[in-house]
């Protein structure tokens, strides 16, 4: 046992929890959750004025619009948040779902069955509605959580944690099914990812620079949330104003999340007439856009210059690349090089082409003629989600309930032995 870190006493405390939260009941589960969010919007105003802190603090920083938007609530992303726990509430239970069974020709019988992951590490950036949506998914998939929400979100985090604490007694679950790592400290997440003993799944929401990190100090199995190299296609058969209107959403919706898009690629048949009234929708919007030669042809008043690094930037902000190709092949190559594998959409009219992107762009959710703004566990339908996962291991795109399980096989038989002459010796 490693007895250095400071951490081992909250992951055996977790650990615990886990074993108990495996065996609890999905109406047991779902009235945690009910207690929650009937305390979170009995204490918005408290919720709010601890947001309010931390909002001070950070507008002394040089962090941009986009930043302080992540990390600010108001009364109605509050009420969101209780929302989005209700409907994790009404959502089925995963554990214990019989995914497949089957009969052996000797008689075996064997079942396929959902379980909680165990202990899940939960490393994240400046959203505090996150803390909330991390909290009810594990708990209602039956896992414990380890929660390191960003610095930024300090003040908030520790009031939601204490609500969930609460909650989490009321409703007579284990008070350590829950846990936040607030003390600020930046090796706090290297302690984290240390804890394997305890520990069985680690999923960071952040930067690359932070998922490298873990994934050089830990030996636990890393969920990845990457970032969000997203771009829209518009083909050279398409309605061009569609085409605006998707981008327009997607790009300046809520450009710092990682679903909002941040490269165009644009058919070279259509460039002419379609860059013009993309253009005057970004103007109005603030947009600043980084194009090619071809682009600053047609609308010279888009004076900066694409560079090489940001065909593969997650600018979280009011900034999107432009590009103008030759056909749809051309696209697809630009995207599976320089893209996160996150969320890509084609704007086309022609079936073919839609289906040839859908079936060849390597990402997580590919889009046709929507917004990539719908990948996310609540538009989905999962009711929130702990991340988006961009790998192809065990869980992509937006992850949730059964993104949270395992699974394990129970098997029943009636004596059967693997080699029956050997009972008459």
């Amino acid at each position: 046992m490693n007895t250095s870190n400071p951490l081992e006493s909250i992951g055996a405390q977790a650990k615990q929890a886990a074993l108990t939260l495996q065996n609890v009941s999905n109406e047991d589960k779902n009235n945690f959750l009910l207690h929650l969010a009937d305390s979170i919007e009995l204490h918005s105003n408290e919720i709010l004025q601890a947001n309010a802190l931390d909002l001070d603090l950070i507008r002394t920083l040089d962090k941009n619009d986009a930043f302080i938007d992540r990390l600010t609530l108001t009364d109605d992303r509050v009420k969101l948040m209780a929302q989005g726990i209700r409907q994790v509430a009404s959502l089925p239970d995963p554990v214990g779902q019989v995914m497949d069974e089957w009969s052996r020709p000797n008689g075996l019988k064997i079942k396929q069955v959902r379980v909680p992951l165990g202990v899940i590490g939960f490393i994240y950036e400046s959203r505090a509605t996150v803390t909330c949506d991390a909290t009810a998914l594990c708990i209602k998939s039956g896992n414990a959580v380890i929660l390191r929400g960003g610095k930024e979100a300090k003040e908030t985090n520790r009031y939601l944690a204490q609500l969930i604490h609460a909650s989490l007694i009321a409703s007579g679950l284990p008070e350590y099914a829950v846990q936040l790592l607030s003390s600020g400290n930046r090796e706090e997440v290297t302690w984290l990812a240390q804890l394997d003993q305890f520990v069985n799944v680690i999923i960071p929401r952040g930067g690359k620079g932070l998922i490298k990190a873990i994934m050089e100090c830990t030996k636990i199995p890393v969920l990845k949330h990457l970032d969000g190299v997203c771009h829209a296609y518009v083909d050279a058969d398409c309605d061009l104003q569609l085409a605006v209107n998707i981008i327009d959403d997607g790009k300046t919706q809520r450009p710092g999340v990682c679903n909002a898009l941040e490269t165009i690629l644009v058919h070279q048949d259509i460039a002419e007439q379609f860059l013009p009234l993309l253009a005057q929708r970004l103007n109005k919007r603030n947009v600043e856009c980084r194009v090619d030669a071809q682009c600053k042809k047609i609308i010279p008043d888009w004076h900066i210059e694409a560079q090489e690094e940001d065909w593969s930037t997650e600018y979280e902000d009011l900034i999107v690349s432009i590009k103008i190709v030759k056909n749809i092949q051309a696209a697809i190559d630009h995207i599976n090089h320089y893209g996160s594998h996150h969320s890509e959409v084609i704007i086309s009219n022609n079936e073919s082409h839609a289906t040839q992107f859908l079936q060849q762009i390597d990402s997580a959710c590919v889009y046709h003629n929507a917004s990539t703004r719908f990948s996310d566990g609540n538009e989905f339908g999962f009711g929130a989600e702990i991340g988006i996962g961009t790998d192809k291991l065990h869980a992509r795109g937006p992850m949730a309930l059964r993104e949270l399980t395992s699974y394990k096989y129970i098997i029943s038989g009636d004596g059967q032995t693997k080699d029956p002459s050997r009972l008459s010796i």
